[in-house]
């Protein structure tokens, strides 16, 4: 089994770039180069540099000639950030690798240069299925949240955020997402099954989010912003609960808003739905289609989970929230490969899964995405249900080795070459085996991503403003192409 760190980790910073690029259609690219890094099955490529090409005029493709166009001119949503979910399995599985292996990872996932560069966390508040037990901050029927405590978290999660954050050069942009209310306050009178929140615990409930962000903080953990519930239309044998969603516009207007408003949080960043696409545009309809709970609401998170219907991922339904409520944001706030296998570990579908949902939600207008776990161990875990899924990057806990899946160097695609407060411009491919997104960053650098799922090489050419350069994307493979 492969295993070790990125190949990348001596790949000099591509973020010095003294590219000026305008946003006019009027600049020239002839002459410039582009500097191609790109993971391939059956390869040693992994993020690695593969050449480089230079533009030659070509005012007119023809339809034989297979293209990415690229149109600098035409820009979208902002970048806020890519990254991923530190829960108390990825805690617990950091806390028990050695010193070596945890300064490695944090290298991976947070270094700019030397890894991947993620920007973006979540946590979750209390328990979910991926901790080792159920618990909650306050002892039952404390509605005055008297007794609040995260020494739970103590232990493991909160010294892994803090040295996620360090990694990262001392920020780290981090929502938080409850699972479930305490039991007593839910008519189920439990912490799983669904259920749902009892209206007279409503305020008490809306006070925790803000008792958790304030002790968060006061530990050193800034929080950027919240989710009002993960997955709130799921019944689950774990940690759950329901919101329809009237409910959940209800919860917003009426209490969690203003609570937020009355205790300075009020530039906290809160995101609505934190659930599938299949049901995204209804919730955002219902949500956002009232101004007494629209006005609170930064944004609509969304999973990519709704193929356990037998549907396909559909992205037309995030893309008509963006066009439906074009002064909102979309943030993809959770996703993973289920039903984890240790022998498929380092199947190449992983990574695909991956591009292919990265470049169609930000075609679609997203402007955030976070992977779930960032870390689990050799079975998937832990997870006290026994909901075993994958993540980017397995430990064996037994030998202390590290399994980096193809995943991993997917996301990096987009994540280290793609920074916050770049903008989403316009690229369109000539052949549908060629998935494409571009980005311009604020240094001026342009970042195409291009991917191919199919069993053979796809030569193109990467056009922008009537000049192109020669390419080509090997079999099962995605490349980032940066324009100096």
């Amino acid at each position: 089994m492969k295993t070790g760190l990125l190949t990348l980790m001596g790949i000099a910073s591509v973020f010095t770039l003294n590219a000026q690029i305008q946003s006019s259609g009027n600049v020239k690219f002839e002459g410039k180069t582009i500097s191609i890094f790109t993971t391939a099955e059956n390869t040693r490529f992994r993020i690695s540099p593969n050449g480089t090409a230079s533009f030659t005029a070509m005012p007119q493709p023809l339809e034989t000639e297979p293209c990415v166009f690229v149109d600098p001119a035409k820009s979208f949503q902002s970048f806020i950030g890519i990254g991923g979910a530190i829960t108390d399995a990825s805690a617990e599985v950091f806390a028990k690798l050695p010193a070596d292996k945890q300064k490695e990872l944090l290298t991976a996932y947070y270094d700019r240069e030397k890894g991947i560069g993620y920007t973006l966390g979540r946590t979750n508040i209390q328990s979910c299925d991926f901790s080792s037990d159920s618990y909650t901050y306050v002892e039952d029927n404390d509605a005055g949240l008297k007794t609040f405590s995260v020494a739970h978290d103590e232990k493991y999660r909160i010294p892994l955020i803090k040295q996620a954050i360090a990694a990262a050069g001392g920020k780290l942009t981090l929502f938080v997402s409850p699972w479930t209310p305490p039991a007593w306050m839910k008519d189920n009178n439990s912490l799983v099954q669904g259920g749902k929140l009892k209206p007279e615990f409503r305020q008490a409930w809306a006070n925790y989010y803000v008792k958790f962000i304030r002790t968060y903080e006061a530990k050193g953990i800034p929080v950027w912003g919240l989710s009002v519930q993960n997955e709130p239309m799921a019944k689950q044998k774990w940690e759950s609960c329901i919101y329809t969603a009237e409910d959940e516009r209800d919860f917003i207007k009426g209490y969690l808003g203003p609570t937020l408003q009355k205790n300075g949080m009020g530039n906290k960043k809160l995101i609505a739905w934190d659930h599938n696409r299949d049901l995204v545009y209804q919730r955002a309809s219902v949500i956002l289609g009232d101004p007494a709970a629209a006005k609170y609401v930064w944004g609509i998170g969304f999973h990519w989970y709704e193929t356990w219907t037998g549907s396909g991922m559909q992205f037309a339904n995030v893309k008509m929230v963006e066009q439906a409520f074009p002064g909102k944001n979309l943030i993809f706030t959770e996703g993973c490969k289920e039903k984890f296998d240790l022998d498929s570990v380092l199947n190449w579908s992983l990574g695909e899964k991956y591009g292919n949902s990265m470049i169609n939600d930000f075609n679609s207008g997203t402007t955030a995405w976070t992977d779930w776990n960032i870390l689990l161990d050799e079975k998937g875990g832990p997870n006290h249900v026994g909901n075993f899924c994958f993540a980017p990057v397995h430990a064996n806990t037994q030998t202390g080795e590290l399994i980096y899946t193809n995943a991993f160097y997917y996301i990096g695609h987009f994540s280290k070459f793609i920074r916050p407060g770049a903008r989403r411009i316009s690229t369109a491919s000539s052949r549908d085996v060629l998935e494409t997104t571009a980005f311009r960053n604020t240094d001026g650098s342009i970042v195409v991503v291009v991917m191919n799922r199919t069993d053979k090489e796809q030569p193109y050419h990467l056009w922008i403003n009537g000049s192109a350069a020669a390419t080509s994307c090997l079999p099962h493979s995605i490349s980032t192409l940066v324009v100096k």
